[in-house]
């Protein structure tokens, strides 16, 4: 049975209620509450659908969240015989910082595959280097970054000036910063949100051409389950920045950290789905609107096996509202 014929609309609306769930806390300050209620949202609709689902990418291990953790099952049909198998991944408020004081990017995710179809990282760092389909196979994580941006700029015939890199702004990239301006492109500095960053790589005509820079593992799972149903790439390798994140990936069996990840290594799944929603206003999505009457949202969605990208825009109306439709 198709993963993704059976579950679009009910994953659309699982993005859809954690936005709505999380921008009702916008500007508030408080990133902790906006995190909450979106995994609350999220974990609520996860539950009323028709799947025995693995959450394989979460808010983390069972003894350190107390819901959507890693290892949980959600779903109406778990344990039943002949049901529909499902590993997921969520990052339920991707950007709680943006969320909490307003900022644009802010960001309700979603992905899934058939069982194995997404690689369950460790919660621990990763070093990512993302472009868009026509730079893919193009550029090395190991390269130069004055080469790899030669590549791309080559390979989309612009001059390197003319590239703009999306890093997140943290001590660690000092020296990437610098080599990105010696190199002559541009530089996108972010506080949060790069995989909302990396999705808008990929996206051509967004002005962003490629993401580099360490960043977390879970979200590079989620890039690359977006990665693939766009046909752009990814290249990471974990690199955890503490003993403590380094014992994380031994109790996953996983302690060669020199290993490229490519984009099939951390999504191979066949019948991947993505489904984004804004939470406040991006580069490609717009934010939770709200109005007398009820709400609307943006909501990107994607299939793998369907090779479809769709943009959903809605309309949601409170009982007996008559909803005010506009530009």
């Amino acid at each position: 049975m198709s993963v993704d014929r059976v579950l679009e609309q009910a994953f659309i609306r699982v993005t859809e209620e954690a936005a709505l769930a999380a921008a009702h806390t916008m500007g508030l300050g408080d990133r902790t509450e906006s995190d909450r209620v979106a995994v609350e949202a999220m974990r609520t609709e996860l539950g009323t659908m028709e799947i025995s689902g693995r959450v394989v990418i979460g808010e983390g291990e069972r003894d350190e969240a107390p819901m959507l953790f890693v290892g949980e099952e959600v779903g109406s049909a778990i344990g039943r015989q002949g049901a529909l198998e499902v590993d997921i991944a969520v990052d339920p408020l991707e950007g709680t910082n943006l969320c909490a004081t307003g900022t644009a990017g802010a960001i309700a995710v979603l992905a899934a595959a058939e069982r194995g179809g997404l690689l369950h990282a460790p919660d621990i760092y990763m070093d990512k280097l993302v472009v868009g389909a026509t730079a893919r196979g193009k550029v090395h994580i190991d390269a130069p970054v004055a080469e790899n941006l030669r590549r791309i700029a080559d390979a989309l015939d612009r001059d390197i000036a003319d590239i703009t890199v999306v890093v997140l702004e943290r001590e660690r990239h000092q020296q990437l910063i610098t080599d990105i301006r010696s190199a002559g492109a541009r530089i996108r500095l972010i506080g949060d949100g790069d995989l909302s960053a990396g999705i808008t790589a990929a996206v051509r005509g967004t002005g962003v051409h490629a993401v580099m820079g360490i960043g977390g593992a879970p979200e590079g799972v989620l890039t690359a389950a977006a990665m693939r149903c766009l046909g752009g790439e990814i290249q990471a390798r974990l690199t955890p920045l503490n003993e403590a994140q380094k014992q994380r990936a031994l109790a996953l069996d996983i302690s060669d950290f020199d290993q490229i990840y490519s984009t099939k290594d951390l999504a191979p799944g066949d019948q991947i789905l993505f489904s984004s929603t804004g939470v406040t206003d991006g580069q490609l999505l717009t934010g939770v609107r709200f109005f007398g009457g009820g709400h609307r949202t943006s909501t990107l969605f994607m299939s793998l096996p369907r090779k479809l990208i769709r943009f959903v825009d809605t309309i949601h109306r409170e009982e007996d509202a008559t909803p005010v439709f506009f530009k």
